[in-house]
């Protein structure tokens, strides 16, 4: 787990230094999306969120 925290650490650090600031917010949208996909994924809830992706 920490291994993944350190490469999003990275990640921002490039963004940011290469001045890709603007980059930031679409892949944080990203990762909650991703998020909401695999936790959903293993709920009752799956067959009424699937639909609307």
């Amino acid at each position: 787990m920490i291994e993944r925290l350190k490469t999003l650490k990275e990640l921002f650090a490039f963004l940011w230094s290469r001045k890709l600031w603007w980059l930031i917010p679409m892949i944080f949208v990203f990762l909650m999306i991703g998020m909401l996909i695999v936790f959903v994924g293993s709920s009752p809830l799956a067959p009424i969120i699937y639909p609307l992706f």
